[in-house]
């Protein structure tokens, strides 16, 4: 990683949130974006959770994504905290297997956008994807390696049964 401030910043409720979100980390490692990885729960640590994010622009980051499961409350109170974009991954869970999360993201009111991406893994892979587009509208390297991701992906898919 770089010197200067990572352009991701990769929060979560939980240590335990962490083997979904190391999707999102992977998917920006693959596309050469720094990130740097946090605890910040909205029920355990607010006071964190509150200077996290009413300082993430000043500190140099870009996009924040935000996982939280149960109550999933992170997501929207860092975006109620920020003008940076945020998107939401839903954490499965036991009880609900994290409808209860997706529920709690995707209903924001009016005013706090809140990008949620799907439960899991699926979405956390795909938060660290679209942060990456979102970085890519104001950087052309980064733009020029997703260009090459997504060639690659279209690529390594077979026309027809007969190719497989």
């Amino acid at each position: 990683m770089s010197a200067e401030r990572p352009a991701v910043a990769i929060i979560m409720g939980s240590r335990s949130d962490w083997p979904t979100m190391k999707c999102a980390a992977e998917s920006l490692d693959a596309l050469g974006v720094d990130w740097e990885a946090k605890v910040v729960s909205a029920h355990r640590t607010p006071d964190r959770m509150y200077a996290f994010a009413k300082g993430a622009k000043a500190a140099g980051f870009k996009v924040i994504i935000a996982a939280a499961g149960g109550a999933a409350h992170l997501p929207g109170m860092t975006a109620s905290l920020t003008e940076l974009p945020v998107l939401g991954v839903p954490i499965e869970s036991k009880a609900l297997k994290g409808m209860d999360s997706l529920l709690s993201i995707v209903q924001m009111p009016a005013g706090i956008p809140v990008g949620t991406l799907a439960i899991g893994e699926a979405g956390a892979t795909n938060a660290g994807l679209m942060a990456a587009k979102i970085l890519a509208l104001s950087d052309e390297a980064v733009a020029q390696r997703l260009a090459a991701f997504t060639a690659a992906q279209t690529g390594g898919i077979p026309e027809t049964v007969e190719d497989a």
